[in-house]
């Protein structure tokens, strides 16, 4: 029996990326983190000198560049044409840069393709801001997950403290603030949720309730499609 897609949508900072990677351990799917893909293209274009704003080259570059998975000792690792850049896509540099660059249509239209072969077997547990709208709108279980700007600004604030970069709080939230902006406000695949996608507000929520919850929608909704098979 084929296993369900499962798409998870929200903004940055709502625990996306570890909700994903947690849900797929636990039911035994592949995670497919699509941000990192955004990411990996807007650290490309850094490294190859192309202007964000050169729509045309931007999507030539998406088409060329090859993003990958891997799982190391347990880890899963992003790469770029073979070169391990985890790290490096998470820069508060490149988080800008991916605005910019996850709204040029080629782009997405390059990405969107790649996670579509990739994910079609089912199986895929897939994030980011537009999965359950427009990559896989036919999406089995759908989750758009929420939470306020300070909280989101405070645990970014956290995660790069922790990483040793030098940030500032308020201005941390306040790039928080501006990546919804213009995630919500772009033209192409604008950040909304699915009209059936199960809303979480996760601010005053910790990591293993939100995951509980999650799974017992999906394995409530796997429970109905098969008794509705037989």
């Amino acid at each position: 029996m084929r296993k369900p897609i499962i798409a998870i949508d929200g903004p940055s900072g709502v625990g996306k990326s570890t909700l994903s990677k947690l849900l797929a351990r636990e039911l035994g799917f592949v995670n497919l983190d699509t941000g990192a893909m955004y990411r990996a293209v807007a650290l490309a274009a850094v490294q190859h000198g192309v202007d964000p704003d050169d729509d045309a080259a931007l999507g030539r570059l998406a088409e060329t560049v090859v993003v990958d998975f891997d799982r190391d000792a347990g880890t899963e690792r992003v790469l770029l044409d073979g070169e391990d850049v985890s790290a490096a896509i998470r820069t508060p540099e490149i988080s800008l840069l991916t605005s910019k660059v996850s709204a040029c249509p080629a782009v997405r239209e390059a990405l969107v393709r790649r996670q579509r072969e990739l994910g079609i077997r089912g199986g895929f547990v897939l994030e980011g801001r537009d999965i359950g709208t427009v990559v896989f709108p036919d999406a089995e279980v759908k989750f758009f997950l929420v939470a306020s700007a300070a909280e989101r600004g405070r645990r970014r604030f956290l995660e790069l403290q922790a990483k040793g970069v030098a940030v500032d709080l308020a201005k941390t939230v306040a790039e928080v603030e501006a990546r919804d902006a213009a995630d919500s406000g772009r033209t192409h695949s604008p950040l909304r949720r699915a009209a059936d996608a199960v809303a979480i507000d996760t601010t005053a929520r910790g990591i293993d309730q939100v995951l509980a919850e999650m799974l017992q929608v999906v394995r409530s909704r796997q429970s109905a499609a098969n008794s509705g098979k037989e």
